[in-house]
């Protein structure tokens, strides 16, 4: 007994060890991103081979104490090593850059090349244990096609590489792991990043689920829409549906089910929300750094051309979990005191919103006024966020003099900001893990020449099509997002279809990158793998397909935005006028027609149901992608015919012009 005490304590001690070092790594880990940042002493791909050490050390000793408190010693004990390679790797490029970047392109050195081998089997190691068998499975097809190219028929066959040439390209010239979408993550990513975990530690989602129970107090669905709003808003800045739907799912599935809603429905509503999310600016879910980058333009020029696409995702949402709560039958009221034991005082809604409200404020002026760049905005929004975060609320006890002084409120508002740079690190570190291994896949694609060699092979298939050739590109990014954060599903499809649609095509660029963009996130709702759903459904002990079933009815709209984009050329752009809010509009239209055939409970036979609702996704889907204004006006009307009519001939409603109305 005494020795069993002894050994529980000393995992106890070890764990409170691990705990405090996770700490210590991650402050440490971003001040040196923050440093690079306001310096830049170091060039780009230098300060990119730091960086992943540095994450790699917080996530390897984050998991080696998870998996310990777990009781899994083996995943540690594999942990450990393979972190530790990846760490060693990052210091020896780190010391050695010159050799190794400017003098040592296209050969290394022995131990070198033992390096990098050890690199990639780690990393792959790591692959699999954030991102299951699916993913490591794709990453391991694409270094089989590098390797036996040769073996490969037809078009898609290439030379071959040998293992050298595999561990240049992928490691040792540091243009693969270490490569521009690492240096993207590390420069720009990063400090957003950084941004989400002070806001999350600071209370900022508490904030967001206030706000989101007292509108729902306005609206008939309310349980529902709380979901949508908290879900949506979180997830444009999380940057994974899948992290999205565990962590928000965990409140808002129970709430909707206590409601009296089906399982299945309430799982497919938060499916749906934390996918849609990963289209809201300003984030959008670290993608549209990427594209900016992709693209040469200015973040905000991205940022604005997806604001009507995400408008129209967004309003066609609501109003499908809208007409799914209603005709579920639950009872929709919500009680604040539920959730929260008080409620904030005007003077406390006044504090709260200087505090997150200045910030982002900087944000919003740094790169939509001042034009600074994404990275020296992030900087100086992160450093005010902390500024507000700590100081805020002393001033606030100060004010109100209360009994819990400013000097306790002040330790315990920097004790939050050390764990919000815990937290930051530790949403990034899979995120930062998987984007170092799409940097190598994307050289490899490269170097061998896929792309090209897809673009032939999607134009054999298509017959030079636009629509097959789009569709054929949508399921293309839904293989590729399996198990994969919106960003590198999006990377992947950005680097194997845009050119195509842009080159054969004649699709603008960035309609060509929002078409693949809004098509990478189908895969968390889409079967058989569909990673968003089948976390929403574990949560509500739901069936799988049901719940898949009920978020593709509640975003049916989400599968026709990547053609709508490509028929509807204003629809995306970065110069936001009249024509595109006209088009915007209508396309809106077509998306609530898809909507309220899918989703709204009408009162007919079985038999009628069905052809209705049949004819009006038909009809919605052609106001959304055929070009021609008179035809989309044409689709509307018939769609304000079938939905007057319902409400006269099926719930009694008397026209103002019908005869008897007044009476």
């Amino acid at each position: 007994m005494t020795s069993q005490s002894t050994s529980a304590g000393r995992v106890t001690g070890l764990l409170r060890g691990l705990d405090i070092t996770v700490t210590l790594v991650a402050v440490l880990f971003w001040a040196g991103v923050l440093f690079w940042a306001q310096t830049q002493t170091i060039s780009q791909v230098r300060y990119a081979t730091v960086f992943v050490g540095g994450i790699m050390t917080v996530y390897a000793l984050n998991e080696t104490r998870e998996a310990i408190e777990s009781g899994d010693w083996i995943d540690g004990a594999v942990l450990i090593p393979a972190s530790l390679a990846l760490m060693t790797a990052s210091a020896f490029f780190a010391l050695n850059f010159e050799d190794v970047y400017l003098l040592r392109q296209g050969f290394a050195l022995e131990h070198e090349y033992m390096l990098a081998r050890l690199v990639i089997i780690s990393l792959m190691y790591l692959t699999w244990r954030e991102f299951g068998n699916v993913f490591l499975g794709l990453v391991g097809v694409v270094l089989l096609y590098a390797v036996y190219g040769n073996l490969v028929p037809g078009v898609l066959g290439h030379a071959g590489m040998s293992e050298a040439t595999l561990l240049q390209a992928t490691v040792t010239d540091l243009y693969g792991f270490y490569g521009s979408l690492t240096q993207i993550t590390a420069s720009w990513i990063a400090p957003f990043l950084l941004y989400a975990g002070l806001l999350f530690a600071y209370g900022a989602f508490d904030l967001i689920l206030r706000v989101a129970i007292v509108t729902a107090k306005y609206i008939e669905s309310g349980v529902a829409q709380t979901a949508v709003l908290a879900s949506a808003v979180i997830g444009s800045i999380n940057g994974s549906y899948t992290a999205n739907a565990a962590m928000t799912g965990s409140f808002t599935i129970p709430t909707m089910q206590e409601s009296g809603m089906d399982g299945h429905r309430a799982a497919g509503i938060e499916a749906v929300a934390s996918t849609s999310g990963q289209v809201l600016p300003p984030v959008m879910g670290a993608s549209a750094f990427v594209m900016a980058s992709y693209l040469g333009v200015p973040y905000l020029s991205i940022v604005v051309a997806g604001l009507v696409p995400a408008a129209i995702l967004v309003i066609s949402i609501v109003i499908a979990v809208h007409y799914t709560a209603i005709s579920d039958g639950s009872s929709q009221d919500m009680e604040f005191s539920e959730f929260f034991d008080e409620t904030l005082s005007n003077k406390q809604k006044l504090f709260e919103t200087i505090r997150f409200g200045i910030p982002f404020g900087i944000l919003i002026y740094l790169l939509g006024v001042a034009q600074f760049t994404v990275m020296t905005s992030a900087l100086y929004t992160v450093v005010a966020m902390t500024i507000t975060g700590v100081l805020m609320p002393p001033v606030q006890r100060l004010v109100d003099g209360t009994d819990t002084g400013p000097g306790s409120e002040l330790v315990t508002q920097l004790k939050n900001t050390i764990h919000g740079f815990r937290r930051g690190a530790i949403i990034l570190a899979p995120i930062a893990i998987i984007l170092v291994v799409i940097s190598g896949v994307v050289n490899i694609f490269g170097t061998t020449g896929v792309p090209a060699k897809i673009a032939l092979l999607l134009i054999n298939i298509s017959g030079g099509i636009l629509l097959f050739a789009v569709l054929l590109g949508m399921f293309v990014a839904i293989l590729m997002g399996v198990g994969m954060p919106t960003v590198a599903a999006y990377v992947v499809v950005a680097i194997l279809i845009v050119p195509t649609f842009v080159s054969d095509f004649g699709v603008s660029q960035i309609t060509a990158h929002y078409t693949m963009f809004y098509a990478a996130i189908l895969a968390g709702i889409t079967p058989p793998v569909a990673t968003a759903a089948v976390v929403a459904a574990g949560i509500a002990e739901a069936n799988f397909w049901k719940t898949c079933g009920a978020a593709i009815k509640i975003a049916a709209p989400l599968f026709v935005l990547p053609v709508a984009f490509v028929y509807n050329p204003g629809l995306v752009t970065m110069s936001v006028g009249l024509d595109t809010l006209v088009i915007g509009t209508l396309v809106l239209f077509g998306a609530i027609t898809i909507i309220y055939g899918l989703n709204y409970p009408f009162r007919m036979s079985p038999g009628r149901v069905a052809g209705v609702r049949g004819l009006l996704t038909a009809l919605g889907v052609v106001v959304m992608v055929y070009p021609s204004t008179a035809v989309k006006l044409a689709g509307i009307a018939v769609f304000a015919g079938v939905f007057v009519a319902e409400k006269v001939m099926m719930r009694g409603l008397k026209l103002p012009f019908s005869r008897g109305a007044g009476q």
